[in-house]
């Protein structure tokens, strides 16, 4: 426990205080999201926070990689390949987002990397990570709901590979479309790695029903992502003093899809981070109706624009949202620990 505890803590101290650094940095030196006249004619309001400073994420990913290193240094706890692995892929994801908030910055228009060049990155750091959990851990290659024998379907190597890249690329790019409104993703992700906090932390104190490797390992990760989060969001909270750009939602996606995947919980992790589905969903269901029959199915996608375009404040779109996120996390862990009850976990 003490491990998780120093992780969350130091995770916190410093995203709150360098988030702040961040933001006087960044303002004085003018470096703020572009906001382009299409942006301008979608939800009211958006318009005046063209200029407010971006790449908040180096920020969490700083202070996610403080509070997980602080973990082992000042609690003895153990460095293990998975959780190496996942804070790897973490900072691999925020560097691809940050490549992609620097060229809007320099630019000075909304339009960063390609989506190709993106893809691309993202599918790096995806294949990376894939390929170093199967070859230097003892990672499961069974599809996996809430434990590796649940429902048990061995993918193999190159099944577990194609799903491992799918999940990280899928979720990365859905928390990106969720970051639309202030304080929304970083709010909802408090939530999902809660979750991953308690799966992995209980992956530990029963090896016999879940062997996890290294589950411990993986709860610190998820703890320092969340201290990081809770940080951050103190400034993003609307109205937002700076953003995270791509760098923080890239990343904070990564480590939910990462997390997931480490802890055997693939089809799980659709309930956890419900709120993420419905807002890729939503661009889904918009494209693809548009396209088909020239009609949209919302006033605007992704679908927290709609309640926006439809009249509702900012702040109750977001507030709403975070307890919609809250349910569906609450509902994947009253899941969980129904299935541990029904593994024998409690006689």
């Amino acid at each position: 426990m003490i491990p998780l505890l120093v992780a969350g803590a130091v995770a916190l101290v410093v995203g709150l205080f360098g988030t702040r650094v961040l933001i006087s940095w960044l303002t004085e030196r003018r470096i703020g999201q572009p906001i382009m006249a299409e942006d301008v004619g979608g939800p009211k309001g958006h318009a005046v926070k063209a200029g407010t400073p971006t790449m908040g994420g180096i920020a969490i990913v700083v202070a996610a990689a403080a509070g997980y290193a602080a973990a082992h240094v000042r609690s003895g706890a153990i460095f293990t390949r998975s959780g190496l692995i996942v804070m790897a892929a973490i900072i691999g994801a925020g560097v691809v987002g940050f490549l992609d908030d620097w060229i809007k910055v320099v630019n000075a228009r909304n339009l960063g990397l390609s989506k190709a060049a993106k893809i691309l990155g993202l599918l790096a750091v995806a294949v990376g990570f894939a390929v170093l959990m199967l070859t230097l851990t003892s990672v499961h290659t069974d599809l996996s709901f809430t434990r590796f024998d649940s429902p048990g379907i061995d993918l193999g190597t190159v099944g577990w590979f194609v799903l491992a890249v799918l999940v990280v690329v899928g979720f990365a790019n859905a928390v990106n479309l969720t970051d639309g409104l202030d304080g929304l993703a970083a709010g909802s992700a408090i939530y999902t790695f809660v979750a991953f906090t308690v799966i992995a932390f209980w992956g530990f104190r029963h090896p016999e029903i879940y062997d996890i490797p290294h589950a411990l390992d993986l709860a610190v990760v998820s703890t320092a992502m969340l201290g990081a989060c809770a940080g951050f969001l103190w400034w993003n909270a609307a109205p937002a003093r700076i953003f995270m750009g791509d760098t923080g939602s890239l990343a904070i996606g990564t480590a939910v899809a990462c997390l997931a995947l480490s802890t055997n919980t693939h089809l799980l992790l659709p309930i956890v981070c419900g709120l993420y589905v419905a807002e890729t969903m939503s661009v889904i269901l918009q494209v693809g109706s548009y396209r088909l029959f020239g009609r949209r199915v919302f006033r605007m996608a992704p679908i927290h624009h709609h309640f926006e375009v439809g009249g509702w404040p900012e702040t109750t779109v977001i507030i709403r949202f975070w307890i919609l996120a809250g349910l569906s996390t609450a509902i994947a862990l009253g899941i969980y620990y129904a299935d541990f009850v029904n593994a024998g976990g409690i006689d």
